[in-house]
This record gives structure tokens, C-alpha cells and sequence, in this order.
């Protein structure tokens, strides 16, 4: 009977350099909302994680999925944390601290040579 269960790998990093990860048997045309619900069981699964849509961003393998999406065997089901900076506006915040001579293609050039070159 057993043979016919999905193995579900889970994976949670609630913090930094922290990383959590359970292992699940489901039933057939299971969902990641119920691989989520079927984790909150385990004692060191973080509380904050809650089945809402909107909530935390989901993927399998690395490519995003929503609630809905069908799990299939093997798959990693990833539990990605809100980020707290946009990259975007970090990254760009780094530049205005570094000035453009100290960064990206300004950082380094030949003696006579173009920007950038």
C-alpha cells in the first residue's frame, strides 16, 4: 500500500544558515497546501508558516507554484521566507554608497582606457 504514496521532501529556512527538512509520505493528487498542513504536525516546523495564499511564496525544485499546484513524486516542496529588503533597492542603495568608480564595470580598467572597458 505504501507503494503507492508520494515522498515529499519539505524545506523551511527560518533563519539564515538554518535549514529544516521533512520528509512526508502523501496520498495521490495531493497539494502543496496539504503537504503544508500535513508539516504543521512536526515539532520543530516553524508556527508563523500558515496555509494563506498570499502569505509565503511556495516553489518545487526552484520554479514558483501557488497552494494548488499537484505534487509529484519526489518533488522538494521549498517554503521561501519573506524577503526583507527589495534586491533591487539594496543593490541600488550599494551603488550610492560605493560611488561609480568603486563598482561594477567602473571598479577596474586599463591605464588609458574607455569606461567601462
Amino acid at each position: 500500500m505504501t507503494a503507492c504514496l508520494l515522498k515529499i521532501t519539505v524545506v523551511y529556512s527560518g533563519l539564515p544558515r538554518e535549514v529544516h527538512v521533512h520528509l512526508l509520505e502523501l496520498s495521490p493528487a495531493s497539494t502543496a497546501k496539504d503537504a503544508l498542513l500535513a508539516c504543521q504536525t512536526f515539532e520543530n516546523f516553524p508556527s508563523n508558516v500558515s496555509t494563506d495564499e498570499g502569505q509565503w511564496t511556495l516553489g518545487v525544485w526552484g520554479r514558483p507554484i501557488t497552494h494548488d499546484y499537484v505534487l509529484r513524486d519526489e518533488d522538494r516542496l521549498e517554503i521561501y521566507r519573506p524577503l526583507k529588503v527589495d534586491p533591487k533597492v539594496a543593490r541600488r542603495e550599494r551603488f550610492q554608497k560605493q560611488g561609480s568608480r568603486a563598482a561594477g564595470l567602473f571598479a577596474s580598467r586599463r591605464k588609458g582606457a574607455k569606461p567601462g572597458y
